[in-house]
């Protein structure tokens, strides 16, 4: 009996520990040890080219792939949302910084500022909740711009495929593809070609024991060290902890580097929340989304510090890792101090990887980025979706990331307010006499029966905005012979809320009916919906006694009127003062 209360008052001090641990480090335990330590292994394994390729691609060098990979995956876990997720360069924030680095190509201090100050930002987005809004950025938006960039990482490595350096921008490289295959090096495109095949033709059986991005990393590097050796490699490689860089700001370019940290920030926000969404569905967990924006911008801050590169959470790497057992941040921090064992240990193997067989890694990684589930259902989605995603694909390919994002968004937003518009119209109903398929109570259908031609009833079911408030009240207008009624009922019953042009455009439906000297009476309107209209002064044109909570209650008010003067109109539609 001793024992068990012993036993049990060790596991309650032990699961004290974990969960005051677990308040600054989200999702931390230590009850899969093994999990966390394999998982971690194989996710710096997986990691490992494509940190360099990704350094290598931006212009950064390679060693700035590596620095990202090691202080955002390590800090990122752990202050991050996301406990299994493992983060570190990826392909649309190494095209972001290589953009970053061409605008400040002789200052490249300014470039890694930039970086710092996009962490910034995604702190401050974590800080005020901004996690699930950015989640609401329109599918086919994130699948153009994705594919977009895929596009962008192939049209860059073509070049280096074949032995050639990459000419900067996009729209230069694709002029020069034609000279690029017309003189390809040998060497450099059979090595080249060779990642490709590796990276691609690898048995599965063999992949779950080595990832084919690293076996192709290390035949190529073999076979061209040995057999090839006219074909371009990295170079020198820095050994050693790296060194801080001092922040600088350039007060002339001030908006530039702004804009550019706010697209670091958004992409690697929109980036890793799709990735903790992943990692939520293989381990049937929830992420904390403002505490991932927190610890990704925290990672992109120390990364830019010491001149890394900027990221963000990795499918890829996150994937090997849940799939090897990890579980917790300790996964992410291991992948991480792995990573910094090989900076620190094998810098000179590093510099004599080939950038033909790096160009094929990234090749691969760019098929990869492209959107093909949305591709696969290109005939059968809808066509304002497919519209959207190649718009936003052409505009992220042929002028920038920032400015395809926004015309997505715009588009995407249009597009919905008309299709929101044009459903909120067909709900506008124009009853002067009662339908089967009307929700009419028998009294209600009676009424109108019997004043067919002097009572007629507009009613709306659902929400009035500014999208469609307009076209309303043209249609109105435009009803053949609706002047010709003595008694008009607006029916707000199933109206939950509107806007403040949906109460103007009511205001001017109330006008068009005064101009008629029509009997008006205003029926069922929620708080959300009277407080909208009181604070637009709309419901000084309804007369006292004229508005009632219960539509019945209207229509036998309107039945008297017309009983009493079978061709009444209203004379005098001005509110009068009643009697206390």
């Amino acid at each position: 009996m001793a024992w068990a209360l012993s036993t049990h008052a060790e596991q309650r001090q032990r699961s004290f520990e974990n969960r005051a641990m677990t308040n600054w480090i989200y999702g931390l335990h230590f009850n899969n040890l093994r999990g966390d330590f394999y998982g971690g292994i194989v996710a710096a394994i997986v990691a490992l080219p494509l940190a360099l390729a990704f350094g290598e691609a931006s212009g950064a060098g390679a060693i700035a792939g590596l620095y990202g990979a090691i202080f955002v995956g390590f800090f990122a876990a752990l202050f991050g949302g996301t406990p299994a997720q493992c983060s570190g360069p990826t392909g649309p924030m190494t095209v972001v910084m290589a953009g970053i680095l061409a605008q400040f190509h002789d200052e490249p201090a300014v470039a890694f500022t930039v970086v710092i100050i996009g962490g910034l930002f995604q702190i401050v987005f974590g800080l005020v909740g901004m996690g699930k809004y950015i989640m609401l950025v329109p599918y086919p938006v994130i699948s153009g711009f994705m594919s977009g960039i895929g596009c962008i990482i192939i049209i860059l490595q073509l070049g280096p495929l074949v032995g050639h350096a990459a000419q900067g921008g996009v729209l230069a490289n694709l002029a020069a593809l034609p000279e690029f295959f017309s003189h390809p090096s040998p060497e450099a495109a059979f090595a080249g070609l060779l990642t490709l095949g590796i990276v691609y033709l690898t048995p599965s059986k063999i992949g779950k024991l080595m990832p084919p991005s690293l076996l192709a990393l290390i035949i190529g590097t073999v076979l061209v060290e040995f057999y090839l050796p006219g074909v371009p490699v990295i170079g020198e490689v820095p050994e050693g902890f790296p060194t801080p860089i001092v922040p600088v700001i350039k007060f002339d370019a001030l908006m530039l580097m702004l804009e550019s940290a706010v697209v670091l920030a958004l992409l690697g926000s929109i980036d890793s929340l799709l990735t903790s969404l992943v990692c939520d569905n293989m381990t049937r967990t929830q992420h904390d989304s403002n505490r991932e924006l927190i610890g990704q911008g925290i990672g992109n801050m120390v990364s830019g510090l010491f001149g890394g590169l900027p990221g963000a959470g990795a499918t890829m790497r996150s994937v090997a890792n849940i799939r090897t057992g990890g579980r917790t941040p300790l996964s992410g921090m291991l992948m991480a101090v792995v990573l910094l064992g090989t900076l620190l240990g094998l810098g000179p193997l590093a510099e004599k990887i080939p950038l033909a067989v790096l160009a094929g890694i990234l090749i691969k990684v760019g098929v990869d980025i492209i959107d093909w589930r949305f591709l696969k259902h290109i005939l059968q989605a809808p066509r304002t979706d497919v519209f959207i995603m190649f718009v936003v694909l052409a505009v992220t390919v042929l002028v920038d990331l920032i400015t395809a994002v926004g015309v997505g968004v715009v588009l995407a937003s249009l597009l919905f307010v008309k299709r929101m518009a044009d459903l909120e119209l067909a709900n506008l109903q124009v009853i002067s006499k009662p339908r089967p398929e009307m929700p009419l109570t028998r009294e209600e259908r009676e009424i109108l029966e019997r004043n067919v031609g002097r009572i007629v009833m507009i009613h709306v079911d659902g929400p009035m905005s500014f999208g469609s408030a307009k076209n309303m009240v043209r249609r109105l207008e435009t009803t053949p012979g609706i002047e010709k009624f003595s008694s008009v009922i607006l029916d707000l019953t199933d109206v939950p809320t509107i806007d403040g042009t949906a109460a103007l455009a009511i205001e001017d439906m109330l006008t068009m009916i005064q101009s008629h000297k029509q009997h008006l009476f205003f029926v069922g309107m929620n708080p959300t919906v009277a407080e909208v209209l009181k604070g637009f002064d709309v419901l000084r044109k309804v007369r006292p006694g004229h508005i009632y909570a219960r539509r019945i209650d209207a229509l036998r008010h309107a039945e008297e009127i017309c009983r009493s003067s079978p061709s009444a109109r209203a004379t005098d539609l001005s509110p009068k003062p009643t009697n206390p």
